[in-house]
């Protein structure tokens, strides 16, 4: 994939890059209908186990392209009302695999939005975050839904209020970044932790990642019964299988995703 997105598959470690970097990686129609094809490859590619998104050039991603402001949002048949709210990766597709951002460089609107949605937010120390709509007289709602589960209250309102931008160690401090590194070693210290994830089992990984992000929606006996049928599905896979050998064998397991 070429354009204004890059995606790029080594081994089981997928790289998606905003492509864009001439106007710091702003949203536009074609940026969005690239993003979403990418982050379907992402999901449906078999081999593909775990993501870095990163940005090209000196910014992550400058939020939405003002000069396409309604592409930027997704081109879908019907009304307002009747358009699908899940319409990106940012906004809430299902994605279960390990993502994990690379920021290196300002972070806002659409692109702190999909870093909320991240495992793992790696920061170089020139990275920058922020919502900036409330400076533009319009609302950031998926930030709204979701930086306060992800920070707290009040640096949330902070930052989605005032619309001013923070940097990476105030990031880090507030929860949103989790590491900041030298922006020099960003992507190799991402690297670096996609190779960790992919010694893991990829199914358990996924059931795990599933389960906490649903499990606090459902009651506890809700979540326990979900969990549980969950662990006993993925407990009959191949993978699992293989996970015992490995270490009665006493050696790295060699798993299939299956």
């Amino acid at each position: 994939m070429a354009g204004t997105v890059l995606y790029q598959r080594n081994g089981h470690v997928s790289t998606i890059t905003y492509n864009r970097p001439d106007v710091l990686n702003a949203v536009n129609g074609e940026m969005r209908r690239d993003l979403n094809d990418a982050f379907s490859r992402f999901r449906d590619e078999e081999e593909a186990w775990v993501a870095i998104v990163t940005g090209a050039g000196r910014a992550f991603c400058a939020g939405a392209d003002l000069r396409d402001g309604a592409g930027a949002t997704g081109d879908f048949a019907g009304t307002f009302w009747e358009k699908p709210t899940v319409n990106s990766f940012e906004s809430g597709w299902e994605i279960y695999k390990p993502v994990i951002a690379a920021v290196n460089g300002h972070c806002l609107g659409y692109g702190l939005t999909l870093v909320t949605w991240c495992d793992f937010v790696l920061a170089s120390d020139r990275a920058r975050f922020g919502y900036p709509e409330a400076a533009l007289g319009i609302p950031a709602m998926v930030g709204a839904i979701r930086l306060p589960q992800r920070i707290g209250w009040s640096d949330a309102m902070e930052l989605l209020m005032t619309g001013e931008p923070v940097d990476a160690e105030t990031a880090a401090r507030i929860g949103l970044a989790w590491r900041v590194v030298p922006h020099d070693d960003l992507i190799r210290e991402a690297e670096v932790l996609a190779d960790r994830l992919v010694k893991g089992a990829p199914l358990a990984q996924r059931a795990m990642k599933e389960m906490a992000m649903r499990g606090p929606h459902l009651s506890s006996p809700e979540a326990i019964r979900m969990g549980e049928a969950m662990r006993l599905a993925v407990g009959s896979t191949a993978d699992a299988a293989e996970g015992f050998r490995a270490a009665a064998e006493r050696r790295p397991p060699d798993w299939q995703g299956r």
